[in-house]
């Protein structure tokens, strides 16, 4: 799935494309990529025609292309999902689910998604932030970040540290890929409890998560495959920096172990046992008053 240097690099593609084009025609060609749309696809293209784009922003993972007329197209990108810009006459794209045409640019916007776990809606006045995601945490880039609040919010959590870096109202942006990036530079087991943390591990681990979140963002995002690239159809090239995601069997550029996979959450989790050894509680001892 996009994480933030992902959808944060499609953001900025789109601004660049498509921020001051007004609307010619919209085309849905598979009605689930609108499925969030009550009036259905046909409804869909015709409440965006004429609406001219002011900007592109991102909360998160969830993008939306802000209307001068105070409403917005809110994105998710799902599993799969990516915005191309191509030239009118250009072939499109395997698994485009939508398309776009604009009065002035001599352009064509495509959203394709291959899984269809994404989609695009109207947010009725959610040019500044559709209400939709008023749920949806700041993330570790945002310029309205409170940072001792966010540390505060994880201390108290009693879930394995990275299902709290997960949950997207906790903190938004990072996913599976960054996750373990962001626990093997702070030396912590995935599952260790957030709350037998200190708050200067936390502060430490959160700086090591916008570390590599920067860097990501840097090299354009993480590709493995073609279901993800920006908008041009460019890959980003993180993969070459990745220490342990997807690299089971192979040495920890740290300490020479294997890393390991194991199973998490319906997915992978990929740590080096040795820089990141299970925590394991300390059994109480009674007291001689007890004993006795």
């Amino acid at each position: 799935m996009p994480e933030l240097p992902e959808v944060e690099t499609i953001r900025a593609g789109l601004e660049r494309s498509v921020a001051q084009q007004s609307i010619a025609t919209v085309t849905v060609s598979h009605p689930r990529s609108v499925r969030r749309h009550p009036g259905g696809p046909e409804d869909f293209a015709q409440a965006l025609l004429g609406r001219t784009i002011t900007q592109v922003s991102r909360r998160g993972k969830y993008l939306w292309l802000a209307f001068a007329d105070g409403d917005a197209l809110l994105a998710h990108l799902g599993m799969s999902g990516q915005f191309r810009v191509d030239r009118p006459g250009d072939p499109p794209p395997p698994n485009t689910r939508v398309e776009f045409t604009f009065t002035t640019a001599d352009i064509v916007l495509r959203f394709v998604d291959q899984r269809m776990f994404g989609g695009l809606s109207l947010s009725g006045g959610g040019a500044a932030q559709p209400a939709e995601i008023a749920h949806i945490a700041a993330d570790l880039l945002s310029a309205d970040l409170d940072w001792d609040a966010l540390v505060a919010k994880i201390v108290a959590k009693r879930s394995g540290i990275k299902r709290v870096l997960l949950d997207q109202t906790v903190v938004s942006g990072i996913g599976n890929i960054y996750a373990d990036e962001s626990l093997w530079r702070a030396r912590l087991h995935y599952d260790r409890p957030a709350n037998t943390l200190s708050s200067s591990r936390i502060s430490g681990l959160l700086e090591h998560a916008q570390a590599v979140l920067g860097e990501a963002l840097a090299a354009g995002g993480t590709s493995f495959d073609a279901l993800y690239v920006g908008v041009a159809g460019e890959s980003g090239y993180f993969e070459r920096s990745l220490a342990v995601y997807g690299r089971q069997g192979l040495p920890c550029p740290r300490c020479g172990t294997a890393i390991v996979r194991e199973p998490f959450m319906g997915r992978s989790s990929f740590r080096c046992p040795k820089c990141q050894p299970r925590y394991r509680v300390e059994p109480s001892r009674p007291s001689r008053v007890e004993a006795l």
